[in-house]
């Protein structure tokens, strides 16, 4: 069985992390290049020319072709939350930087202080 590289990639130290995703806009663009890395294609007709504005938290899309409307987190597991995208970030960092048996207690204890600190 070959070995597969992604498994032994040396990950990212919290420092470097914090670097790289530790702004909302640092995570707006790279939620964008992890959603259309080769720019924004409308998803109802695939037109690619569009409108960018901010209606709330998230920058808005409109398709100048169909005029379809939608935000850089709709259809993504980041949808529905109020949850700043830097703490969904930072979820997921532990979670890929953990073993499995600490995730559960770590994510668990680091949300519920975040959340009681809001």
């Amino acid at each position: 069985m070959s070995m597969n590289r992604t498994q032994f990639q040396p990950g990212l130290s919290m420092p470097e992390f914090l670097k790289q995703f530790g702004t909302e806009a640092q995570c707006e663009v790279e939620l964008r290049l992890a959603r259309w890395p080769h720019g924004f294609v409308c998803p109802c007709c695939g037109h690619p020319v569009h409108s960018m504005f901010k209606v709330g938290a998230h920058p808005t899309f409109q398709c100048q072709a169909c005029r379809h409307q939608t935000s850089l987190i709709a259809g993504t597991l980041f949808q529905s939350t109020k949850l700043p995208l830097t703490l969904w970030f930072l979820a997921i960092y532990f979670v890929s930087q953990a073993k499995i048996s600490e995730i559960l207690f770590d994510f668990e204890l680091r949300l519920e202080l975040y959340v009681t600190n809001l």
